[in-house]
């Protein structure tokens, strides 16, 4: 981020001093699209960055805003985002991150102070700024050897902003995008439990009506609650609000369906709803294609080698343990599968399984059990009724009910 070569001190004033007068008058006007552009600090735009060169050869910036009638009221603003870009074009993102959450500060008291709604878009983008700002500043930190902290001053910036959003008033619709802000950061500092209070106040407090909020902000809110009650194996609820996500969610940006579709699918497959391949091909899911055909061909072999090959991603995304109890459909798929085999031989004995058959079966895919080991499976599967029957101790055979022996998930997760 070297300065801009060849820039006259005269250049430079005439740049300030054109900001300032773009920001006085975006305020003056309500401007909130000028007044967000005008903040956007890691747009890198062409104007911000020859501004940046502007500050630093023009050292006196500060004379400017103060002895001005129209830029002295929002001195602690300008002054110190003047100073955050300034740090930010040499690149020193700790000091950035300093300055530009002093004038977002300095943002929220005057924001307060007006009465309409009318800068919510600039307040969205300080939002944004304050977050990336901090993850880059603390990329900064990590690789220099200490410790990364303003991620977190970040989160506490960003509650003390809900906090002025959660009122009555129009301003309250701005409460949502701030929350999806909360929660970029939550998830990454790993902190995901202090969602819950941030939820309870969007869900419970009287104030809020979910419908009046943009709905940009809805699917992005579904989105991450939904990965919520992933975590939690609230299956029912994560279907249900990562649903909500995709049927919502623009369709021309890809990119945010594929993220939807990275958490819907274990989910899906956990209640029994296997995608089709076509959705996988499309939205660059390949990782999930052998899962999905381990489950169809009640292949154990194929889940394991599929969740060993993409153990890191599956990790990463927080599924693994979700995908790893899929087992027990594939061991259900497996049972059926001989069932129907022993149907086609002989339909008046295929209900009665012998657990040697199964042990043969389960040897056929390279997977070494005896029969005491396929005996714990089936009973496993029984109680948790994915099979119907009853054990035969003495022969070793599992006696299927001659009615839906193998009771379809429809939607619920298996029984915990």
């Amino acid at each position: 981020m070297a300065a801009y070569p060849g820039m006259s001190m005269g250049e430079a004033h005439r740049r300030i001093t054109e900001y300032l007068n773009r920001f006085s008058d975006a305020v003056s006007n309500q401007d909130a699209a000028s007044l967000r552009f005008l903040l956007s600090l890691s747009s890198n735009s062409p104007f911000l960055l020859s501004l940046a060169d502007a500050l630093n050869i023009f050292q006196d910036s500060g004379r400017l805003i103060k002895h001005s009638d129209h830029y002295s009221q929002y001195s602690d603003i300008l002054f110190n985002l003047f100073r955050s870009l300034q740090t930010y074009r040499l690149g020193n993102l700790f000091d950035s991150y300093q300055a530009f959450e002093k004038s977002a500060n300095a943002f929220i008291q005057e924001f307060r102070n007006w009465e309409s709604a009318w800068a919510l878009e600039a307040l969205y983008a300080l939002a944004y700024e304050i977050r990336v700002l901090a993850e880059r500043a603390d990329r900064d930190l990590a690789s220099n050897g200490k410790s990364p902290e303003k991620l977190k001053a970040a989160g506490s910036f960003l509650m003390k902003v809900f906090g002025v959003l959660a009122g009555k008033g129009p301003k309250r619709v701005g409460a949502l995008y701030v929350t999806c802000q909360l929660f970029k950061v939550y998830f990454k500092l790993g902190t995901v439990h202090l969602c819950r209070s941030v939820i309870r106040s969007i869900e419970t407090a009287r104030i809020f009506d979910f419908e009046e909020f943009p709905k940009r902000d809805k699917v992005t809110y579904m989105y991450y609650t939904g990965r919520l009650e992933v975590f939690n194996e609230n299956f029912p609820a994560a279907d249900n609000k990562l649903s909500y996500a995709l049927t919502h969610c623009n369709p021309r940006r890809e990119a945010n369906i594929r993220m939807i579709l990275k958490y819907l699918i274990p989910v899906k497959l956990s209640i029994g709803i296997l995608p089709k391949d076509w959705l996988l091909e499309k939205y660059n899911l390949v990782e999930y294609r052998d899962v999905v055909q381990a489950l169809r061909r009640g292949d154990l072999r194929l889940l394991r080698r599929a969740l060993q090959e993409h153990e890191d991603r599956f990790l990463r995304s927080g599924v693994f343990l979700v995908l790893e109890k899929l087992e027990l459909q594939v061991y259900q798929r497996l049972v059926k599968k001989i069932y129907i085999i022993q149907k086609q031989k002989d339909p008046t004995k295929a209900h009665q399984v012998k657990l040697e058959v199964i042990v043969k079966a389960l040897k056929w895919l390279e997977m070494d059990m005896d029969v005491d080991e396929v005996e714990c499976i089936m009973s496993i599967l029984i109680y948790k009724n994915l099979v119907k029957g009853y054990f035969a101790h003495k022969s070793k055979v599992v006696v299927l009910s001659k009615q839906d022996p193998f009771p379809k998930l429809n939607g619920k997760p298996v029984n915990s």
